[in-house]
């Protein structure tokens, strides 16, 4: 699947606010993420990214 910035993803576990969707903000070799309810900003390799998103929400 493709992935763009500006992208909302669902992943598999929720971050510790209890939110499961983020919002891509980099796309690369490391994939940024931000948390849609608290704002947190999680940077991670594009593989363990790929493995924790479910589906993309829009």
């Amino acid at each position: 699947m493709e992935y763009n910035i500006g992208d909302i993803v669902r992943t598999k576990k929720p971050h510790p606010c209890g939110c499961k969707l983020w919002e891509i903000t980099r796309v690369g070799v490391d994939f940024k993420l931000k948390c849609t309810n608290c704002g947190h900003v999680v940077v991670m390799p594009r593989e363990k990214a790929l493995k924790a998103i479910t589906k993309k929400e829009s």
